[in-house]
């Protein structure tokens, strides 16, 4: 994971980081945890600047944010949840997942957004609620991107922490990234398993 991050760093530069972090909020299982520690790991060598680098993880996020928000806007709560039963089961995610997000949203009024964008897997579906909600999109804008700089700011600033403190961990952190990838594509798959068992119980 970390050379294939290297090599799309390396050919984008810091549109390849905002192009991660797009892709992770729109496919879920890309895990943000892998991509931005070692954004900000690579600022320790050199590779790239971290702030700009913070700047362009939470500019992709946001793309993605603003795509939910966008479907949020298009479609009811009934055709996004037939839709993601129906389709659903190749990005992980079921119509229980879209309905725990609008309870979290429902639940925690105003700052739900902001709140929603330090969760995993909530981060990427609390967009839809505020688009069913027809929040106002200014503010939805703002607490996200308020949430959003926390969260990759912190991911970044632990991968960068991690190369300075530790001497020679650039002999380990591809392996511990290829352990955060082989967990998390796990997840994914024990979570497509789960979704089509349940949809053969019924």
């Amino acid at each position: 994971m970390q050379d294939w991050v290297v090599e799309v760093v390396s050919r984008l530069g810091v549109w390849g980081i905002a192009l991660l972090m797009f892709l992770e909020n729109v496919f879920p299982p890309l895990p943000s945890e892998v991509i931005m520690p070692l954004a900000g790991y690579l600022s320790t060598r050199g590779d790239l600047a971290f702030w700009p680098a913070v700047m362009a993880g939470t500019g992709g996020s946001l793309a993605g944010a603003m795509f939910w928000y966008w479907v949020g806007l298009r479609v009811s709560r009934k055709q996004l949840c037939d839709w993601v039963d129906a389709h659903g089961i190749w990005i992980a995610m079921t119509p229980e997942d879209v309905d725990r997000a609008v309870e979290w949203f429902q639940g925690h009024g105003r700052y739900s957004v902001l709140l929603g964008r330090l969760m995993p897997l909530i981060r990427t579906l609390i967009s839809v609620p505020a688009g069913f909600s027809r929040m106002l999109f200014l503010r939805f804008l703002v607490l996200s991107a308020v949430g959003t700089v926390m969260w990759t700011t912190a991911l970044a600033y632990a991968g960068r922490v991690l190369g300075q403190q530790f001497h020679g961990v650039d002999r380990y952190i591809g392996l511990v990234s290829w352990v955060v990838v082989v967990a998390a594509f796990f997840v994914y798959i024990r979570r497509v398993f789960h979704i089509r068992r349940a949809r053969s119980a019924r």
